[in-house]
């Protein structure tokens, strides 16, 4: 499951480059599926497979629950009253909320989402280590689908850096390969193989 370049990801034709001008790009992902027919939305991905595009193995969970143990503990995964007013919500256009197939705010797992169009959707998640957000985008190419996985990062404080530091090795080591697996176990269970 490549990381792939900035350059890459920045020419597609995603509204997030736009949206989140200014916020860094932390890094970007993709895995191809298979294309077994074409058509495919993001939107249709999603719902056929139950709103839950990624399971994380045991190894991530274990991890997971390492890190929300330590949280909770040093108080990190605490949301401070200024959550709603820094929320990336407060930048949907007119036009964004009216093509956004998800209200803004809805809770989506451990994360809240800021839009949620066809092909490409944005969830948040601010607590006292960082201001994240995911994006996931799906594209069809001539022979098959890519699905690409985004994290932007907007530091709150001076830990943020400190932290994505420490937590780095293990996203892009055995987090987000991982996630990315069963994005394709899941589309394969859902739309067959080729």
């Amino acid at each position: 499951m490549p990381q792939i370049s900035t350059q890459e990801f920045e020419r597609l034709p995603l509204r997030v480059h736009g949206f989140l001008a200014g916020v860094p790009l932390h890094d970007v992902w993709a895995v191809d599926l298979p294309r077994l027919r074409s058509g495919i939305t993001l939107d249709e991905f999603l719902r056929a497979a139950g709103g839950r595009l990624f399971t994380p193995s045991a190894v991530v969970r274990a991890l997971l629950n390492i890190r929300f143990f330590v949280g909770r503990v040093l108080g990190w995964d605490r949301e401070s009253d200024a959550t709603v007013r820094e929320t990336f919500a407060t930048r949907l256009t007119t036009a964004d909320r009216s093509k956004s197939l998800a209200p803004a705010g809805t809770h989506e797992g451990l994360f809240r989402i800021v839009y949620r169009f066809e092909n490409e959707q944005l969830l948040e998640v601010i607590n006292r280590t960082a201001h994240a957000a995911a994006l996931s985008a799906l594209l069809e190419t001539a022979n098959a689908y890519r699905f690409y996985f985004g994290v932007y990062v907007r530091s709150v404080g001076r830990w943020t850096p400190v932290y994505m530091a420490l937590i780095d090795p293990f996203r892009k080591l055995i987090v987000y390969p991982s996630l990315l697996r069963s994005v394709r176990t899941i589309w394969s269970q859902t739309f067959g193989t080729a």
